[in-house]
C-alpha cells in the first residue's frame, strides 16, 4: 500500500493554509501570552534531552572542564538551533497537527490564535539566525555549521521529504537530534573526531526504539493524518521486533566508544545496555504475547479510500494490546537511559580513575 502526502482527512477543525483559527474570546494577546506561545513552538522538553547530550561531549572532548563561557555559548546556540528546527517544524506540520489529538493543543492549532503561522516562520528563521552567530561568533564556525545543518535536515529531510512519505522517516530523519553532539564536540575541538561520530551514531540508533514505543502508542493518531510510522503499516511483533534488532545496535556503538572513554564507562555502559535490551525483549514478549501472529495485520494503515474511516473502526480487536502502558514503559525508560549513560560519559571524564 502506498501513502499519499496530500490526502489528508477533512476536519472541520483543520486550519486553512497560511492561516491560524480566530482567538478564542476567553483568551487575550498579552505579551506574556504570545511569549508563552511561541516558547511552546520549540518544544522545550526535547530541547532538554538534546542538552543532555551536548555537554557530556563537550566534557569528554576537553577530558575535563571547559570553560564556562564556552558550556554556555554552546548550549544556548544549540538551543536556538533546535528551537529553531522544532518551530519551523509546527509550521509545517500544523495542518496534520490540527487532526492527532497527542498535537491538537499546539499553539498554531489550538484555536487559540495567539501566533499566526506568519510569525510563527519568522521566528524560527530568527532562531537558526540567532544560533548561527552565537556559535559562529562565540565559540566555532564548524560548530555553527552542523547546527545549521541539523536544522536543515530535520526541516527539509525528515519533515518535508520522509515523515508523510515514508515509514524510515525517523530512521533517517532522526539523524537531526544527532547532531548536538557533534556541535559539542567541534566548539571544544574546531573539529569531529571519532568519539563524536561514536556518539552521534548512539543516538541515532537510540532513536528508533525511543519514538517507535512513542508512536505504538499514538498509532491511531498518525493513522488519522495519513503518517507512515512504521506502527501504523506494520504488525505490532514486527515493530518490537526492530525495536530489539536497534537496541542491539545501540549498545554496540555504546561499547565501541570504550577505548576513548575508559573501563569505568565500559562497565558502566554495559549494565545500562543489559537494562535496556531487558526492556526492549520484554516488551517484544508482550506483544507476541498478546496478539496471535496470525491475528495481527497492519490493519491502521490509512490510505486514501480508508482516510475517513474512524481508526478506531479501522483497528481489530487483536490489536487493542499496544494500547496498553508497556509501550510507553520503554519510551520512559529510553530517556533515563540516555541521560544515564550521557551522565557516565561525563563522570569518566572527569574522574582521575577509569582510565585503561
Amino acid at each position: 500500500m502506498t501513502f499519499s502526502p496530500t490526502a489528508l482527512p477533512v476536519t472541520r477543525n483543520a486550519p486553512v493554509a497560511g492561516q491560524a483559527d480566530p482567538p478564542s474570546a476567553a483568551v487575550k494577546r498579552t505579551p506574556q501570552a504570545v511569549a508563552g506561545a511561541l516558547i511552546a513552538l520549540t518544544k522545550p522538553r526535547i530541547i532538554e534531552l538534546l542538552l543532555v547530550t551536548t555537554v557530556p561531549t563537550m566534557l569528554l572532548a576537553q577530558r575535563g572542564l571547559p570553560s564556562l563561557k564556552l558550556v554556555l555559548v554552546t548550549l544556548i546556540g544549540g538551543t536556538l538551533a533546535a528551537g529553531s528546527a522544532n518551530t519551523i517544524n509546527c509550521y509545517i506540520d500544523r495542518d496534520i497537527d490540527a487532526v492527532m489529538k497527542r498535537t491538537s493543543r499546539r499553539p498554531l492549532v489550538n484555536k487559540e490564535g495567539i501566533v499566526t503561522p506568519a510569525a510563527a516562520l519568522i521566528w524560527g528563521i530568527a532562531l537558526g539566525a540567532g544560533a548561527t552567530a552565537v556559535l559562529g561568533l562565540a565559540a566555532d564556525w564548524l560548530a555553527a555549521a552542523l547546527a545549521d545543518a541539523a536544522i536543515l535536515f530535520y526541516v527539509f529531510v525528515y519533515t518535508l521529504l520522509l515523515k508523510r512519505r515514508s515509514p524510515s522517516n525517523i530512521v533517517i530523519g532522526g539523524a537531526a537530534g544527532c547532531f548536538p553532539v557533534l556541535v559539542g564536540w567541534a566548539a571544544v575541538k574546531g573539529t569531529v573526531a571519532i568519539p563524536a561520530v561514536l556518539l552521534f551514531l548512539v543516538i541515532f540508533l537510540w532513536t528508533p526504539p525511543h519514538f517507535w514505543a512513542l508512536a505504538m502508542k499514538f498509532k491511531d493518531d498518525y493513522a488519522r493524518a495519513n503518517v507512515p510510522m512504521l506502527p501504523v503499516v506494520a504488525a505490532p511483533a514486527v515493530v518490537t521486533r526492530k525495536i530489539v534488532l536497534y537496541s542491539y545496535l545501540m549498545v554496540a556503538a555504546t561499547l565501541a566508544l570504550a577505548p576513548y572513554a575508559g573501563w569505568l564507562y565500559t562497565a558502566l555502559a554495559a549494565v545500562l545496555g543489559a537494562w535496556f535490551l531487558l526492556e526492549a525483549h520484554r516488551l517484544h514478549t508482550q506483544v507476541t504475547a498478546a496478539i496471535p501472529p496470525s491475528a495481527v495485520t497492519p490493519a491502521t494503515v490509512v490510505t486514501p479510500a480508508s482516510a475517513a474511516t474512524p481508526a478506531s473502526a479501522a483497528t481489530p480487536a487483536t490489536g487493542t494490546a499496544t494500547d496498553r502502558p508497556f509501550p510507553m514503559r520503554l519510551f520512559h525508560l529510553s530517556i533515563a537511559y540516555l541521560t544515564l549513560l550521557f551522565a557516565a560519559v561525563a563522570v569518566c571524564a572527569l574522574l582521575p580513575i577509569g582510565a585503561w
